[in-house]
């Protein structure tokens, strides 16, 4: 496999790395799973994410009916019946499921914000075109975040700055799942700690877990993450430049994934004044090189789950990953 030499920056900053090493470790169950499995909740980081729960389902198809649903922080469910326009985005309260009707519902030109939020779930929408300074969903000072099964994407005809992130998770927060997605032509898909300034806030929080997804023409960050930890495993991604991106100290382990037409798969040091993490295990790269300065401790995750080998990847991520799929 080739492998490109590690570029060493000229200065270090000191980092405390004590936040990855309190990390709880367990037995990870390592087992085949099924082409196209949708699971009824989270594995991951987001274990134990509920949303709404069994709460009475609303079902809307405008966006003043879907702002008044997902507002407050009591148990619901609301369903997006339709493909709705909107500018900016929309804040999404605490204990809340948002859940697309069909193959072909979401929002277009903006996204979704989960600010100072806990317990949410987001599925089977289609995320489209977030212009900048809009994601596709953004997670900031949150926990237990479950998001699965939604197709994300925008185009690559505008500049990189044009559109922002397609789901990005800063501000310390915690304990998020991104599992059976899509996320097609774009540049920046996933940034997982916006600033490398932001240690204080970030250390000992981020821990994402990103599995069975399918990053198609996607530029970078496949998830870029600065000071937490992170599983990526099962993905598959085609057409990066650079796709995984451990910085700041943060703990990566990459498992068992595919890339193809891909410049490299792995780096732990482009960026940032202090490299990051990883631990590679299982993977397709496919010619990709590998940046790796740093091999990381973060071997065996805090919880259970299922990891089927590189070579049936393709087969179950293609077939099971985006909306429509539940």
């Amino acid at each position: 496999m080739p492998t490109r030499p590690p570029r060493r920056p000229s200065r270090r900053l000191a980092l405390a790395t004590a936040g990855a090493a309190a990390l709880a470790v367990t037995t990870a169950l390592v087992l085949p799973q099924s082409a196209g499995a949708a699971e009824s909740s989270p594995v991951g980081f987001g274990a134990g994410t509920t949303g709404g729960g069994s709460a009475t389902a609303v079902t809307v198809s405008t966006l003043d009916a879907f702002k008044t649903a997902v507002t407050g922080n009591t148990a619901k469910v609301v369903k997006v019946n339709g493909l709705i326009s909107l500018s900016g985005q929309v804040d999404i309260g605490s204990n809340t499921t948002v859940l697309g009707v069909g193959s072909a519902s979401g929002f277009t030109g903006g996204g979704l914000r989960l600010k100072k939020v806990t317990n949410v779930v987001v599925r089977n929408l289609n995320l489209s075109k977030p212009v900048a300074p809009a994601d596709g969903i953004t997670v900031q000072a949150s926990t237990k975040v479950w998001i699965d099964h939604n197709s994300f994407s925008s185009d690559r005809d505008h500049g990189k700055d044009y559109y922002d992130g397609l789901v990005d998770i800063n501000h310390g927060s915690d304990y998020v799942s991104v599992s059976w997605n899509t996320f097609k032509d774009h540049y920046k898909g996933s940034l997982v700690g916006h600033s490398d300034n932001n240690a204080s806030e970030d250390t000992g929080h981020l821990r994402v877990t990103y599995h069975h997804n399918w990053f198609n023409n996607v530029n970078s960050r496949i998830p870029s993450l600065r000071f937490g930890t992170g599983h990526f495993y099962d993905n598959y991604v085609v057409g990066a430049e650079t796709a995984v991106h451990s910085r700041m100290g943060a703990q990566m382990l990459v498992q068992n994934n595919v890339f193809r037409d891909t410049q490299v798969a792995v780096t732990t040091n482009r960026d940032s004044d202090v490299d990051g993490y990883a631990n590679l295990t299982g993977n397709d790269l496919g010619g990709a090189a590998t940046e790796v300065s740093q091999v990381g401790t973060f071997t065996t995750p805090p919880y259970s789950y299922t990891a089927e080998p590189a070579s049936t990847v393709v087969a179950s991520v293609t077939s099971g990953a985006g909306a429509g799929k539940l």
